[in-house]
């Protein structure tokens, strides 16, 4: 009977761990379209649109155009980056790319997905697809880790005919992102995420005047639940969990070999 509930108990605690972290490793729930969704792209770093995670975005533009989307990641996302095409009813081969960027601007190489496709002559349309690393709560200022902050987007044609230069194409880009969760934590958080204008707005609290130091202005961008403090992910849950298990497994093998008391065949005085 004893065994019997140490088995029930331990299965309780298992099931009720295991549900927080199955909700960590879904996909994040996604924005549906709608009026907000920007309808025009940037044309360098500086004047990038900003989008949220989720909004499907469109732009116009002219073949041969840089076309720059900016959006926010947080810590144990790992975000997918899509892109479509739309080109006109005649035109040459051409090959298009999508690229990301990081808030320091650093390019960020895909996992895998069709980043660079090449459209055969008078396609309709061609698509992209950048799935990134898992953004990391922290790394090594060596490293080229993806950190929590705002990521940029270029989507460009890398090979067009001359005589198709400046043709008009549309764009629709979108960015989503699946929470790993604690798999991919590590220990420790940056200072602030790596967003537009935290350095300015830094120094502007600490005391220097924001038209001092520059006239950066703050990325309104981030995660709808705000950025993480980097410290809690779901493996603090296994981690507990194994503990449990573990004290468990010691009270069930305590009573499987501790047997009944003492021996009826040893004299009471020995």
């Amino acid at each position: 009977m004893r065994i019997t509930r140490v088995l029930s108990a331990a299965a309780l605690m298992l099931g009720l761990a295991a549900a927080p972290a199955a909700a960590d490793s879904s996909p994040s729930p996604s924005a549906s379209p709608d009026g907000d969704a920007p309808t025009r792209a940037g044309t360098s770093f500086r004047t990038a649109t900003e989008i949220e995670q989720g909004q499907t975005a469109t732009a116009d533009g002219s073949a041969g155009d840089y076309l720059y989307w900016s959006f926010p990641a947080d810590a144990g996302q790992r975000p997918t980056v899509k892109a479509t095409v739309k080109l006109p009813e005649t035109h040459a081969a051409e090959t298009w790319q999508v690229d990301v960027y990081d808030g320091l601007r650093r390019r960020q190489a895909c996992q895998y997905g069709a980043q660079t496709r090449t459209a055969a002559a008078d396609a309709a349309s061609v698509e992209l697809t950048c799935v990134l690393r898992t953004v990391r709560a922290w790394s090594e200022p060596w490293a080229n880790d993806p950190l929590p902050g705002t990521y940029y987007v270029r989507l460009t044609v890398t090979d067009l005919a001359t005589a198709d230069l400046g043709l008009p194409v549309g764009a629709e880009v979108r960015a989503d992102s699946k929470d790993i969760g604690g798999s991919a934590a590590v220990d420790g958080s940056l200072t602030e995420p790596l967003v537009p204008g935290i350095a300015v707005t830094s120094r502007a609290q600490g005391g220097e005047s924001e038209s001092d130091s520059g006239s950066a202005v703050l990325s309104a961008i981030e995660p709808e639940d705000g950025w993480s403090s980097g410290w809690w992910s779901d493996r603090w849950v296994w981690t507990a969990l194994g503990g449990v298990l573990a004290a468990l497994a010691g009270i069930g093998g305590y009573a499987l070999t501790r047997g009944s008391g003492r021996p009826s065949r040893v004299p009471p005085g020995a």
